[in-house]
């Protein structure tokens, strides 16, 4: 998290005026994470059609799922001159403590500033110091998610066993949540064994490699492998196959994710790739919606709004499978 910040003192509670570009339309900067994943793509085509409909602009920024290339573009956003700063950063932050030090100047500055999937206490600081400003947390109902992919395990191998269970950056809500909400659901007959990944394609297929590397499937194999997203699941199927063809009987272990995008997540499903999948909605497009609004000064921005998931295939025919 970094050496500890001191806090300004709170500001009047208009706080300063929230800008305009020189079009004279509300600006959004969209941070988020990194273009070669699907669902951070589709965030910003949802972000792009919303702010066509609301007359809103919007600049994306991808920040190759590193934590400082993604300060140094939002700094530069921040430190902006007045008349180029957005009206509102919403941001997906690499990191898990949600770049506090920039929500401040941010906010300072007048800028709203949203998160995508990050649960941080700062916000209600922020929040009480501008009240007027769009300031709050959009993401997915990721206890919810980790429920769904519980009871998908549970319909799966309903006599328990081993599950091997890739979760994201452990330093982000995201993934705590998620792997909260399937310990809810799974009890004592499913046993979780965690692995390490980053929300890629690779960080899920090295992490089932290292572990399939121990051999210690020979011994304690395990009836399933659940990803907290499509992408690692993919690149799991992949260290999968890899070994299946030394040990065939991998091949049949089944294997879950999170997202359930249309061209990835359920289409895997569809040809049998992945057994089942979560969908997830898209965050941007509600979000910008949102902020339309509370800039026109018609809804309050929440302190926190989750959106619904929901499994694919639905459970009741997961568990005719």
């Amino acid at each position: 998290m970094g050496p500890p910040i001191s806090k300004p003192p709170p500001g009047p509670s208009s706080g300063p005026p929230t800008r305009k570009p020189r079009s004279g339309r509300p600006k959004v900067v969209l941070g988020l994470l990194d273009e070669g994943q699907e669902f951070q793509r589709l965030q910003a085509e949802d972000a792009r059609s919303a702010a066509a409909e609301g007359g809103v602009d919007v600049e994306v920024l991808y920040a190759e799922n590193n934590a400082v290339v993604q300060i140094q573009q939002l700094y530069q956003v921040v430190h902006a001159p007045a008349d180029r700063r957005p009206s509102v950063v919403i941001v997906e932050t690499v990191a898990g403590e949600g770049l506090e030090r920039l929500a401040r100047t941010a906010v300072r500055a007048g800028i709203g500033w949203i998160l995508l999937n990050r649960r941080v206490a700062y916000l209600d600081e922020l929040r009480h110091q501008q009240p007027k400003l769009p300031i709050g947390m959009m993401g997915s109902d990721n206890l919810e998610i980790g429920r769904i992919q519980g009871r998908q395990f549970q319909a799966l191998v309903p006599d328990g066993g081993l599950v091997l269970y890739i979760r994201g950056p452990a330093d982000t809500s995201a993934a705590h949540d998620r792997l909260a909400g399937a310990e809810q659901v799974c009890g004592r007959r499913i046993d979780l064994k965690i692995l390490e990944g980053q929300w890629t394609e690779a960080s899920g297929e090295e992490a089932l490699s290292q572990w399939l590397h121990l051999n210690q499937f020979q011994t304690s194999p395990p009836r399933l492998i659940g990803c907290q997203n499509d992408a690692m699941a993919v690149g799991a199927r992949r260290a999968l196959e890899a070994y299946a063809a030394k040990y065939p009987s991998l091949a049949k272990i089944p294997i879950t994710g999170v997202d359930g995008l249309p061209d990835s997540g359920r289409r895997h499903v569809d040809k049998g790739t992945l057994a089942a999948t979560v969908v997830t909605p898209s965050n941007t497009g509600p979000a910008i919606r949102l902020v339309f609004q509370t800039l026109q000064g018609r809804a309050t921005f929440p302190r926190e709004q989750l959106l619904t998931p929901s499994s694919y295939p639905d459970l009741a025919d997961l568990a005719a499978r």
